[in-house]
């Protein structure tokens, strides 16, 4: 019997061992919502603003920008995944204290790249003084591990005579690292070579768009071919992202072309992260929706992950979807199909609107002319049983049925005053809470803009009546 118990506790030592020593799991496919403010796992708002990912074994480390609620610098975060959607929170890795230029700063677009020849990791960032924009420096930090504390290197001006703002980085499949940066009030955007250690700057390789005024760089090479992406300088609010394309970094390069809608469906370019496993690679953009361009602070900032096309070689597109599905084992990313609709009141031809074009929750829900604005669509995004979430397409937050109201707010997959059910009415639905029974009302049958959309009483009016078009 002894030996029986001591042959089972070898058993299990030894199973202890080899799942302690197995690392991480291998990540499922996981759905990604776009246009909101992520969580990590422990429901804290992600702040890895202007950030940056760098993937080290099996997990992504995600590195960005978290503020002072004057928008200053707090600290450079880092979180880590295997999955890209269940992000951990790892350390605060640059911080206020980590050096007396940094008591007051603004440190935007870090960026961390490991030096296989020295071990190091090396963080670049664009730095300023904390009041105005007048410094134009990047800055380096280094560190021994991923996610542990960076020892700051200092902050100057590339080559000591160029301006640094928006920047990125950038290892070649030689090794060869690159910091690319907005010079000259962000009319050009020029592409450095680092030394070897990546901690310095060696050299000045191409300034290839010379009067370009592009800022948020976002560097990648597929298959051969170098892409630029990059947004107009437009301060926070969203503009018309393009693209350029060579085959070496010194050029040439091609004339900036337009990808995605006329704002990058509200957000800027923070980093593509190649995406690798068994099927191949994807592309992933990540950008910013940045919280100051709806009334809101960095830290109000939402993320927009949308998957790359490419239809040749050099060719780049930039899709809407409102989810992205990635599985990052099989290296893989796909985005979800959802058509958006519309809702018109029949008794008055006017549309369920989102006030004032809102991105923030709580916003109501009232009637106002149909203008084809994103604040009056919606994704109706089956839940199962008959029942549907009304998804803003503005802003990504739910329909929400309240004791007086009707708003959006974050969305919730159990939140029954979040379901709701289409009921044929002639030509016409009833769109009835799951939660009351209630039907979708314009309030008081008003045919004015501005008159608030609750719920009432089912009762066949043609202010309970909806076209969905």
């Amino acid at each position: 019997m002894r030996r029986a118990y001591a042959t089972l506790l070898a058993l299990c030592l030894a199973l202890i061992g080899a799942f302690a020593t197995a690392g991480p799991v291998q990540a499922a496919p996981m759905t990604i919502t776009n246009g909101t403010q992520f969580k990590d796992t422990s429901g804290n708002p992600v702040h890895a603003h202007g950030g940056g990912v760098l993937k080290v074994g099996s997990y992504y480390y995600w590195f960005g920008e978290n503020r002072n609620a004057d928008n200053t610098f707090r600290y450079v975060d880092a979180y880590r995944s295997t999955d890209l959607k269940n992000w951990e929170f790892r350390n605060h890795v640059l911080t206020q204290s980590s050096a007396s230029e940094l008591a007051t700063a603004n440190i935007e677009r870090p960026k961390v790249m490991y030096n296989a020849s020295t071990g190091k990791f090396v963080m670049w960032m664009h730095k300023e003084n904390g009041v105005d924009y007048s410094e134009a420096r990047a800055a380096v930090a280094v560190s021994d591990t991923v996610d542990g504390n960076y020892s700051w290197r200092g902050s100057f001006r590339p080559l000591d005579q160029h301006m640094s703002r928006d920047i990125t980085v950038f290892v070649d499949t030689d090794g060869a690292g690159y910091m690319i940066s907005a010079a000259r009030e962000n009319y050009d955007l020029q592409i450095y070579r680092l030394t070897a250690d990546y901690t310095g700057i060696a050299s000045l390789v191409a300034d290839p768009w010379h009067g370009g005024h592009r800022e948020a760089p976002a560097l990648f090479k597929r298959n051969g071919v170098y892409f630029m992406l990059t947004s107009a300088a437009t301060g926070w609010n969203p503009n018309q992202q393009q693209y350029a394309t060579a085959t070496s970094l010194a050029g040439p390069w091609t004339a900036m072309t337009d990808v995605g809608d006329s704002t990058a469906y509200g957000s800027q370019t923070a980093y593509v992260l190649p995406v690798q496993g068994s099927s191949g690679t994807s592309y992933l953009y990540l950008g910013d929706r940045w919280g100051n361009s709806f009334g809101g602070t960095v830290n109000d900032s939402r993320y927009l992950w949308l998957p790359l096309g490419f239809p040749t070689s050099t060719s780049l597109t930039l899709s809407w979807t409102p989810e992205v599905t990635v599985d990052s084992a099989a290296g893989t990313v796909a985005g979800t199909s959802a058509v958006y609709d519309t809702l018109i009141a029949r008794h008055s031809g006017k549309c369920a609107d989102v006030t004032s074009q809102s991105l923030w929750a709580g916003a109501q829900i009232k009637q106002y002319d149909c203008n084809g604005g994103n604040n009056q669509k919606y994704w109706f995004k089956p839940v199962g049983s008959g029942y549907y979430q009304l998804i803003v397409r503005n802003s990504s937050l739910c329909v929400q049925e309240n004791a007086n109201t009707v708003t959006q707010e974050d969305c919730s997959a159990t939140a029954t005053s979040q379901h709701w059910s289409l009921t044929p009415s002639g030509s016409y639905v009833n769109v009835e809470s799951r939660a009351s029974g209630k039907c979708l009302d314009v309030n008081g049958a008003s045919t004015a803009n501005s008159a608030a959309v609750i719920t009432y009483a089912c009762n066949g009016g043609s202010n309970q009546q909806w076209t969905r078009d």
